[in-house]
């Protein structure tokens, strides 16, 4: 029998923000309305500069009063001294915990959420154990997102419901998607929210009100000023570098970011889809040939 698949994601972490402000201090500076969020709802966000440029995204949900943000591991402390710059006298406080927990990934196709017993809308929480199991607020073709105790962690790896696998197949699944993966895929204090899909999965928040950045993303979505979109491509050849850059009869067209196997992710001009007439055509990035596609999800 085919089993759903676990990923552990070695490479995210986990912030706890806790004290009486913690929402409101969040909800001034983050492009997700903090409001939304309980232990039944887990919302999907980023933290911008005031120009709107991007610098770090991630998924808030709450346990026991507190509001727990999965977000890169890796710059968790910048992350936290940034936050500290607009603490002044909130009381809140920020720490980081991803020693005591594992954060995981469940994705397939064999009645994931129907083993889980879990709800289909994107967002959607519960307890799970010690834990909490979310329906990623991006896309629930995503699949399912697990925070649980480091100590607790073999009961999701060890289950006969899934198999235990690595962080490429997790990276060949969300790329197969058109997901981004922070840093991996967006580059700090350049990218944007909407050409890498934020809109449509579920990132920003049009009805929350004012937070860092979000005039200048309110001016790019209604004034129609958006150039590129981040999309997966397929790749003939060997996979070129993040950064390298993709043309079209010596025109360049974008630029590459993640890939694994013979997948990768790909900010293309909206320049290239209009001049085809169509969303699928080869390109060349070094030795590559790659193929743009279109994720359903999204409205360009």
């Amino acid at each position: 029998m085919t089993k759903n698949t676990c990923v552990i994601l070695n490479n995210r972490g986990l912030v706890a923000v806790s004290g009486s402000d913690a929402r409101t201090f969040l909800q001034g500076i983050v492009s997700c309305d903090v409001h939304k969020v309980s232990p039944q709802t887990t919302v999907y966000g980023a933290f911008l500069t005031p120009q709107g440029k991007y610098l770090f995204d991630f998924f808030i949900a709450e346990q026991n009063g507190d509001l727990l943000l999965d977000i890169e591991r890796d710059r968790i402390a910048d992350f936290i001294k940034r936050l500290s710059l607009y603490k002044l006298r909130s009381d809140i406080s920020l720490a980081d915990v991803s020693d005591q927990y594992e954060i995981i990934a469940l994705f397939g196709e064999k009645d994931l959420f129907s083993t889980l017993q879990l709800g289909t809308t994107p967002g959607a929480t519960k307890p799970f154990g010690n834990g909490i199991i979310c329906t990623d607020p991006r896309l629930v073709e995503a699949g399912a997102r697990v925070i649980i105790p480091t100590s607790d962690g073999d009961t999701v790896t060890n289950s006969s419901d899934f198999s235990q696998s690595t962080q490429d197949a997790y990276d060949q699944h969300r790329i197969s998607l058109s997901l981004p993966d922070s840093t991996q895929d967006l580059i700090a204090e350049k990218s944007t929210l909407l050409e890498n899909g934020f809109d449509e999965l579920n990132g920003v928040d049009w009805d929350k009100g004012c937070y860092m950045g979000q005039e200048v993303t309110a001016r790019t979505k209604h004034r129609g000023l958006l150039k590129k979109r981040l999309v997966c491509v397929d790749i003939e050849g060997p996979p070129p570098k993040a950064g390298t850059p993709i043309t079209y009869n010596d025109r360049t067209f974008g630029e590459m970011r993640s890939s694994s196997g013979n997948m990768g992710l790909a900010l293309i001009k909206l320049d290239f889809f209009e001049e085809q007439g169509k969303t699928e055509a080869a390109l060349n990035a070094d030795n590559a040939t790659i193929t743009p596609r279109k994720p359903n999800w999204a409205t360009f």
